[in-house]
């Protein structure tokens, strides 16, 4: 069996590592490969707040999801960021009460995840599970056309990351599932 990787194991390694800050490349070095998953996550979940009610959004993170997803189906092992984003970061006192916040719903997410399907997130399982973010993200600009309908690809897209960021192919494995119900989706809502 695969070492679990936790968030809440993941966040305390970042505030160990040195520095009187921590930038947003400290964080994707810490996550070593599974930063795709955050990276993928984060638009993901925009999509999914109210903010994914906003005109427009949903598109733009559309776009941010396949710039960082088409990166490992080429092949990265690690995410490139532009260097202003990667130097981009907050005072660790800062980061450390940001963490202290998270760690309730970090701890209970880790609770739920286990190194389980390790097959599908290995390197080919991660690569073919970022070909499906892109092809999610790439229904989206479409469905933005009907409010809320964005919401479902997000979904699924959210799923693949959360299981790539925590090593768990049973996430991966329930975001496949998203992929027929967003193609009956695009067929019943645009058609």
């Amino acid at each position: 069996m695969r070492e679990k990787h936790g968030l809440t194991d993941t966040l305390r390694r970042v505030l160990e590592a040195g520095g009187e800050r921590v930038c947003v490349g400290d964080i994707v070095e810490a996550l070593r490969s599974r930063g795709f998953g955050p990276l993928i996550l984060a638009p993901a979940l925009l999509v999914l707040l109210p903010t994914g009610a906003v005109p427009g959004v949903p598109t733009v993170m559309a776009g941010l999801i396949v710039l960082v997803a088409i990166q490992r189906v080429l092949g990265r092992r690690h995410p490139w960021l532009p260097r202003r984003l990667r130097a981009f970061g907050l005072e660790r006192a800062r980061f450390q009460r940001g963490v202290e916040w998270l760690r309730p719903y970090t701890e209970r997410i880790d609770r739920y995840t286990d190194a389980r399907l390790a097959w599908l997130t290995g390197d080919i399982g991660t690569r073919l599970s970022a070909a499906f973010c892109v092809v999610l993200a790439s229904t989206i600009p479409p469905l933005d056309l009907v409010p809320f309908a964005a919401a479902l690809p997000a979904l699924a897209i959210a799923l693949f990351a959360l299981g790539l960021a925590v090593s768990d192919g049973l996430l991966v494995a329930i975001g496949y599932l998203g992929v027929p119900v967003v193609a009956w989706l695009l067929v019943t809502q645009l058609l």
